[in-house]
């Protein structure tokens, strides 16, 4: 096979910081923003949403009965971290104790921080590893923090900034896996090794506990707190779904955890779930099967079934509380919910009431080591969404409703069935009202995650009150219909993905919601390689096209920051048989001039450290090379989601939604 790379007339637009690059970039971005211009009514009108004080604080627990929560808003845009009590989280305005102001300690350390998460020690609740991203990248800083004198420890745990993981084993050690120097990461960027560390030590003298190999994705450790079932886990991660999962004893044996390599899998006290991806005694690919952890390890294999899938029906994920298991499962995407009970040899069920046709209803929290109470969430794409106190046998109370940030008068929700290329009904969801505006078609179709209903104020007020209508599609890839829907898209099948969105495009048109010219298409990271392929092979389809975040250069994908680990989804550009199917689709290869091709806006980020934003770029020069229409903007910060506050969102979604209505008039 011949080396394209060497062809590549852009390859230096994968230099980050370059200042040839930079010049580049803010002429596009410059060239962009005069072309567009800027509606200021319409991020303000969005920013409004961003910053609501009335969005609903959505919470979580982390042991001591307390509702923490990460908040932003126009007075706080790098956010709060805070936390209350459970009586007073059910006022309309909550005393908040804040832990940590973000924005303070930016004016004070002269950085840009973002908030990347916490881990609270257990059971003293009196210590936290807190992550800090510069500019919302995955890389983070991670720093140990007092929360009763709500001070960062000096002479505390602290790591300099990479993709690391970390769990407190107690007080004084952690396991660690981060970038302990050269040979110390995976090929795709991440840890490799994994060691114990001990407080008042460096992080050089961390004691080696387990170590994988250059070409797995990454290996990390975590100490299960449980009071009488601490336990200590190590995961080897061989690629995005594959793993070896092991369970280190105190005297530092390792003992394989013996189920199939690409299952997930869940404990809690006696129990052990397995959720499967592939057949496995006996049970289906998409099942779920819980079985007693001791006797597994002794060599018991006779699980119980929890959940089976058929055809239309798949699980979307399970949840402890202390005595019950909740299973929230999806049929043709619309959400169920239903509380078991351990028990042999059939284990207790009961379903919970569906909130309504459309509405996802999900558990958003709970705390199995204190009681069998939760938090349940419900939304629709018209359904502001509502928080609820439940507890299993008790009764549901409402704790908070996010108010209404649209008028939904005379819009519906519609569900249709758009049948592909090869024959596959393909669900998706219509949403807004009999106007004859434009229609906004979205995608994603990869990587076993589904596009479920969600409230959106943002695309309520921006599209949906000013006449557009929004479709979702369910397209293969996905995981919609659980791991064969995602399975029919996996590396030299990710066409049927394309065909499918293809198939609801056309759909649209054919039941007369649609014209071509009036239909926009918008997908963001994998969904950014359908749009990239959209372009290329289905140009007449749509009239624009947005691209945020995306992966476009199939063939240099595995060479730009975290691409390697994402070989199990598309396949390996470097393997011969593996790039004649990728460069069938490639969209950065497959630009060719003389075709005519929609207008489309690429959107990325500097700081993306997860897809490089060399694949935007590149895509964006071959486009100009061609004298293709495209558009092009690259945010300084944001990280993946290519916006680091509340200002920089509503101004990308500005940009976006002002393009898509000059351009499909």
């Amino acid at each position: 096979m011949v080396d394209r790379v060497v062809d590549d007339p852009y390859l230096w637009l994968e230099d980050l910081d370059g200042s040839d690059v930079a010049r580049w970039v803010a002429e596009r971005n410059a060239e962009t923003l005069g072309a567009l211009g800027g509606d200021r009514r319409l991020r303000d009108e969005i920013r409004e949403v961003l910053d609501s004080k009335e969005r609903v604080p959505i919470p979580s627990w982390r042991g001591d009965g307390l509702y923490y929560n990460f908040w932003t808003d126009a007075d706080h845009p790098r956010g709060l971290w805070r936390r209350t009590t459970a009586e007073q989280f059910r006022l309309e305005e909550p005393e908040w104790e804040v832990l940590l102001d973000l924005d303070a300690l930016n004016r004070a350390e002269g950085e840009n921080w973002t908030w990347g998460g916490v881990t609270v020690l257990r059971p003293s609740y009196d210590r936290g590893l807190i992550c800090l991203s510069r500019g919302g990248a995955d890389a983070v800083v991670v720093r140990e923090f007092d929360l009763a004198r709500r001070v960062f420890l000096e002479d505390g745990f602290t790591l300099p900034e990479a993709k690391s993981r970390v769990s407190w084993i107690d007080a004084d050690h952690l396991y660690v896996a981060t970038d302990f120097g050269p040979g110390s990461l995976t090929s795709s960027g991440y840890p490799r090794v994994v060691k114990r560390w001990r407080r008042g030590t460096p992080p050089a003298a961390a004691e080696l506990i387990f170590e994988g190999h250059a070409d797995d994705v990454s290996v990390s450790a975590w100490h299960d707190t449980t009071p009488g079932y601490e336990r200590d886990f190590i995961s080897r991660h061989l690629d995005f779904y594959r793993s070896e999962e092991y369970l280190r004893l105190p005297s530092g044996e390792l003992v394989r955890i013996d189920i199939p390599a690409d299952a997930d899998y869940g404990l809690h006290r006696d129990w052990m779930l397995i959720q499967l991806r592939t057949p496995w005694l006996g049970h289906p690919a998409g099942a779920l099967l819980a079985i007693d952890f001791v006797r597994f390890l002794a060599g018991d294999r006779n699980p119980a079934l929890l959940f089976r899938p058929d055809g239309r029906t798949s699980l979307s994920s399970f949840t402890w509380t202390r005595h019950h298991l909740i299973l929230e499962t999806m049929t043709d995407v619309r959400s169920h919910v239903e509380i078991l009970t351990p028990d042999e040899p059939e284990w207790r069920r009961r379903p919970l009431p569906d909130t309504g046709e459309f509405d996802n209803t999900g558990i958003a929290d709970s705390d199995p080591d204190r009681d069998d109470s939760y938090l349940v969430s419900s939304e629709g794409f018209l359904k502001p969404a509502t928080l609820s106190l439940a507890t299993v046998g008790g009764p549901t109370t409402v704790l908070k409703r996010e108010p209404a940030f649209f008028d939904t008068d005379g819009m519906t929700v519609r569900q249709f069935f758009a049948t592909s290329a090869d024959g596959t009904r393909v669900p998706y969801f219509v949403i807004g009202g009999d106007a004859e505006g434009p229609t906004l078609l979205e995608g994603y179709g990869g990587f076993e995650i589904p596009r479920t209903p969600g409230y959106s104020g943002v695309f309520g007020r921006a599209w949906l009150a000013r006449g557009g209508t929004h479709v979702v599609a369910n397209i293969r890839g996905g995981g919609e219909y659980g791991p064969a829907w995602h399975r029919a898209a996996l590396r030299e099948n990710r066409p049927r993905a394309f065909e499918d969105f293809a198939a609801v495009a056309t759909d649209l048109v054919a039941r007369g919601l649609t014209t071509p010219d009036r239909l926009g298409a918008l997908g963001g990271s994998n969904g950014g390689l359908l749009m990239g392929a959209m372009l290329t092979r289905y140009p007449e389809l749509f009239g624009a096209i947005v691209a945020m975040v995306p992966i476009l250069d199939m063939r240099r994908y595995t060479h730009l920051l975290a691409g390697k680990s994402w070989i199990a989804e598309y396949g390996d550009p470097d393997d011969p048989a593996d790039w004649e199917f990728l460069s069938a689709y490639s969209p950065y290869e497959n630009v060719r001039p003389g075709r005519t091709y929609p207008p489309i806006l690429l959107l990325t980020s500097t700081r993306d450290d997860r897809v490089h934003p060399a694949h935007a770029r590149k895509m964006a020069a071959r486009l100009r090379e061609h004298g293709h229409r495209v558009h092009y903007y690259e945010n300084v910060e944001g990280g993946h989601g290519a916006a680091a506050d509340n200002e920089q969102q509503a101004a990308l979604w500005a940009l976006t939604f002002g393009f898509l209505r000059r351009t499909l008039h």
